[in-house]
């Protein structure tokens, strides 16, 4: 599996540099184990990369790819879309090329590295953003140690700054009105839809007639708006794929829209003159932006804002939260319990009552003597 070369037999290298050199044949490839003044060193340097060898732990100490190397070739062989490619891109173009931690060799790294790192990041960007640069970090030497590149990962016992989330205030359905109020007639379906249904902004502007089932009273989301490219692409996840209950209001704001601003050629209920889709940019620069401002809504106010107003809504109506993750296209009710967890109502009476009514089950009131107390062994 490997062996040990004498590097003075040659004559140009005789009494020059380290003589003995290791060489280790791991996955096919011969890999250099590292040069030693004398052959017992290099002997036992052999047997200790043999053994890891063979228990798939070895490590060539010779590379000399960078962190940033590293990041720039995980990227590369991941299927990201088209958004999380431009987000991990920029993390390693703003925040690891150009840093000591995207200099060094990935070989090299230390927890103290990785720490010092994370501490200077955190003088540069929101406690949010630096969680989600250190997980995808994190996955680029989590990735180099299944590929036997470093042994084991140095994202051990990474202190990251403390991050309280803000609570989510959801608008209510008087500040939901205005807003509508606020903006043209032609895009106040979109803040009642939107509202109504929980959808992301991308999912509100592929809704197409043929989606809304008004005899069934459901509304199904199948596709998304591309931000960039305008094309209809799938959603965001499999989970996106959804029925959700049309009510009342959206059906009629809906049936009221479609009648004054006819459906495009493929049935696209919110378009531009010509039929094709709305930008979100556009939705949220120039419908949004303004209407918040009309209407007095608190500064900050995004499209998003209805989402978190249509999880309250059915919160506050004793909805299940794996009913609302559901409803809002969520993988798991986790997210829910994170993000609205505070919204939901009190449950106080109900802990009473429910232990109330159990216990009313019983025939009457305990015996009025007790039992002789029992002598319990020494």
């Amino acid at each position: 599996m490997g062996y040990i070369r004498d590097r003075w037999r040659d004559p140009a290298r005789r009494g020059k540099g380290k003589r003995w050199q290791v060489k280790v044949r791991v996955d096919g490839r011969e890999r250099d184990g590292g040069t030693f003044d004398t052959k017992d060193l290099a002997r036992r340097r052999l047997v200790e990369l043999e053994s890891a060898a063979q228990r798939g732990a070895w490590v060539d100490l010779t590379d000399r790819t960078t962190v940033a190397e590293a990041a720039r070739a995980y990227i590369a062989t991941r299927p990201y879309k088209v958004g999380t490619l431009e987000r991990t891109s920029g993390y390693v173009r703003n925040h690891v090329e150009g840093t000591d931690l995207g200099a060094r060799r990935l070989t090299a790294v230390r927890p103290s590295d990785v720490q010092a790192w994370v501490t200077d990041r955190a003088a540069h960007m929101a406690p949010s953003t630096l969680r989600a640069l250190v997980k995808f970090v994190r996955s680029v030497f989590r990735a180099a140690v299944d590929d036997h590149r470093i042994a084991r990962s140095p994202f051990v016992r990474i202190t990251l700054p403390r991050h309280e989330q803000d609570r989510v205030v959801p608008l209510t359905v008087e500040q939901v009105r205005a807003l509508a109020a606020a903006v043209v007639v032609r895009h106040r379906a979109l803040i009642i839809t939107q509202a109504g249904l929980g959808l992301r902004i991308g999912e509100l502007l592929a809704l197409r007639v043929q989606d809304v089932d008004f005899l069934r009273r459901t509304a199904r989301v199948e596709h998304q708006i591309d931000r960039r490219s305008r094309e209809r692409v799938p959603p965001k996840t499999p989970r996106s794929r959804r029925t959700i209950p049309l009510p009342t209001v959206v059906a009629e704001t809906l049936a009221e829209h479609l009648a004054a601003h006819p459906p495009a050629s493929d049935g696209l209920i919110f378009h531009t003159a010509e039929g094709r889709p709305l930008l979100q940019n556009y939705v949220s620069h120039d419908v949004f932006g303004p209407g918040v401002r009309r209407a007095g809504l608190p500064e900050g106010t995004t499209s998003h804002d209805l989402r978190h107003h249509y999880a309250s809504v059915l919160l506050a109506a004793g909805e299940s939260v794996l009913a609302v993750a559901e409803r809002l296209g969520h993988e798991d009710a986790t997210l829910v319990l994170t993000t609205y967890g505070h919204l939901m109502p009190d449950s106080e009476d109900r802990t009473r009552k429910a232990v109330d009514g159990a216990w009313s089950a019983l025939p009457g009131p305990l015996p009025a003597d007790a039992p002789a107390a029992q002598v319990l062994p020494g």
